[in-house]
């Protein structure tokens, strides 16, 4: 075979291959390893880019490597050297030293084979090497018949448990090749312990799953499946078994419906910022984790009243955990927060039996990005069996644009330099102005600076400033 995985530019591949023919000249061998061949085997675009050079020992490998710019040298056992973005490392011995993901002793051994340095590997599907020379596919393992069936298998089982964070990673892989897991694989899963995983690593795991997946609910159910859930996550695992009205919720439990709500919310994350994704994908996630506290029997039907305000504390002690705070200066933490306790609101006021005012949508404007709500609203009425009319999202986006408030509130009109200039000192009479033309101008009763400077003035003298 002579047409490689790789499906980078011209110029990466090249530089890959001037590396890999150096290599060969000096008596090694660089194969192209890990997620690029995986993902170019099924035709998916890889930045992920790495080379492994049998047969050279550290020194030689990283003098060749300097004739294409500065050698970054990565690892304890320096094994791994960055040149001009790529990754360059020797096969590696690994022993288990201690507890955790990052338990090991590594030890460069140039003199492996590429079977023998592909047991470290987790899967088999990232166990496969590729010539850039020669076209040739290394695969001891049976990666590439695992990749055509869809089977995740770990590559050994003597060594698979040795990272807990490999359970996680399952996780992400099923949903995002949509992969199912082979039975002793699952099996091996559910008896590694996962306390030893820093919030960090679970959530980089989480987070692959939930944005990166077309169908994350394969990995939420294998999460459970697994035991995951119950393990890290217990406020989610009460979703499982909590009923719901089946003239509403057919489709089932709150497990069951909050899967498929994620999936329809990573079904519209399309033209958001990285962290307005994230915010979508939890809000998605934890947008009903309330209802465990509140469903009863009422009426004799099964109802969850007041489960939007309820989630919210279950929510923030899941972000608490996942150590989920702001990205890129974004508040994530409080925009999920927002769409757990509102995301009810579009389809209510949609129904009202009276119009929603503007003011209603400024003031909502001011607590959570409109068109995230709007988003996983339409996701959570979709995210259901059975058929249901869910334009009110559309509705809801029409005011929205129509006022201007998609991702915030109107700034105010009226700053405090204003009042200033009319003599209004600085302190609490000051603010109480402000608030009060803000909330005019967000009645629409304000919609000028002049406007506001008039109201002020009203206000000033209705209430003069008390004396000192």
């Amino acid at each position: 075979m002579t047409a490689g995985p790789l499906a980078e530019a011209a110029d990466e591949l090249a530089f890959v291959r001037a590396i890999a023919g150096e290599v060969a000249r000096h008596g090694g061998r660089a194969l192209v390893v890990g997620g690029h061949v995986r993902d170019a085997l099924l035709g998916v675009t890889s930045k992920d880019l790495d080379l492994e050079v049998f047969g050279l020992d550290a020194e030689a490998l990283k003098a060749l490597l300097g004739a294409w710019g500065t050698v970054n040298t990565v690892g304890e056992s320096f094994t791994v050297f960055k040149v001009r973005g790529l990754d360059v490392s020797l096969p590696r011995r690994e022993s288990k030293v201690g507890r955790g993901h990052k338990g090991f002793e590594v030890h460069g051994d140039p003199s492996l084979s590429f079977a023998e340095a592909a047991r470290r590997r987790d899967f088999t599907i990232n166990a496969i090497g590729w010539d850039p020379l020669t076209g040739e596919y290394l695969d001891p393992h049976g990666g590439r018949d695992d990749l055509a069936r869809r089977v995740l298998r770990m590559v050994d089982a003597r060594t698979f448990a040795d990272d807990s964070l490999r359970v996680l990673r399952a996780l992400q892989f099923a949903a995002r090749f949509e992969c199912t897991l082979h039975p002793e694989t699952a099996r091996m899963c559910r008896s590694i312990a996962l306390d030893d995983l820093p919030a960090e690593r679970i959530w980089g795991e989480l987070e692959k799953l939930l944005l990166r997946a077309a169908r994350p609910s394969i990995g939420l159910h294998l999460a459970r499946d697994l035991d995951v859930v119950a393990r890290l996550w217990p406020a989610l695992e009460a979703l499982h078994g909590c009923p719901q009205d089946a003239e509403w919720h057919p489709e089932g439990d709150v497990w069951v419906h909050t899967a498929m709500v994620v999936e329809q919310a990573a079904s519209r994350q399309h033209g958001l910022p990285y962290p307005q994704r994230v915010s979508l994908l939890l809000g998605a996630l934890l947008h009903d984790i309330g209802k465990p506290l509140v469903t009863a029997w009422i009426d004799g039907r099964i109802r969850s009243p007041g489960h939007e305000a309820e989630g919210v504390q279950p929510a923030t002690a899941l972000l608490d955990a996942l150590q989920v705070h702001s990205l890129d200066g974004y508040d994530v933490r409080g925009q999920v927060l927002a769409l757990v306790q509102w995301h009810m609101l579009p389809g209510a006021w949609w129904k009202a039996s009276a119009p929603v005012s503007d003011g209603a949508f400024r003031r909502l404007a001011r607590k959570v990005d409109m068109v995230l709500l709007a988003r996983v609203s339409e996701a959570d009425c979709n995210g259901r069996t059975g058929a249901f009319d869910c334009s009110f999202s559309q509705w809801f986006l029409d005011r929205v644009a129509a006022l201007g408030v998609e991702h915030a509130a109107p700034a105010p009109l009226l700053l405090g330099r204003h009042l200033i200039a009319l003599g209004v000192a600085p302190g609490p009479h000051m603010g109480e102005i402000l608030r009060a033309v803000y909330d005019r101008q967000l009645d629409g009763a304000v919609t000028t600076l002049e406007d506001a400077q008039q109201a002020a003035a009203e206000l000033r003298t209705a209430s003069p400033a008390p004396r000192g």
